[in-house]
């Protein structure tokens, strides 16, 4: 297992428990590049306002999104550049499956 503690181990059986939700995933997925705010991300993934809201909370309390306050909206993205190589690289992945 690499030196991966049993903490560890809940933690990312976790995070991809939250990423087996195609909705949130899609929500991710919409702020990876760049700031979104969230009427844009719903237009984006044709939901509704306070369902995105509700999965950025989710996404937001595991780490795996940030928000920053700009006037009255709050604009949402991937926390890291772990998060953003970890999608890209399963995306890139899911690609060659589909190709193959």
């Amino acid at each position: 297992m690499s030196g991966a503690t049993d903490t560890d181990v809940t933690i990312l059986a976790e995070t991809f428990r939250l990423l087996g939700d195609p909705t949130r995933l899609k929500v991710l997925l919409a702020c990876l590049n760049e700031p979104v705010a969230v009427t844009d991300i719903a237009r984006r993934i044709e939901a509704s306002p306070s369902l995105v809201s509700h999965h950025l909370r989710l996404l937001r309390a595991a780490r795996l999104v940030t928000g920053e306050r700009r006037n009255k909206q709050v604009f949402y993205e991937a926390a890291d550049e772990h998060v953003r190589h970890m999608l890209a690289d399963m995306l890139a992945h899911s690609e060659e499956e589909a190709e193959g």
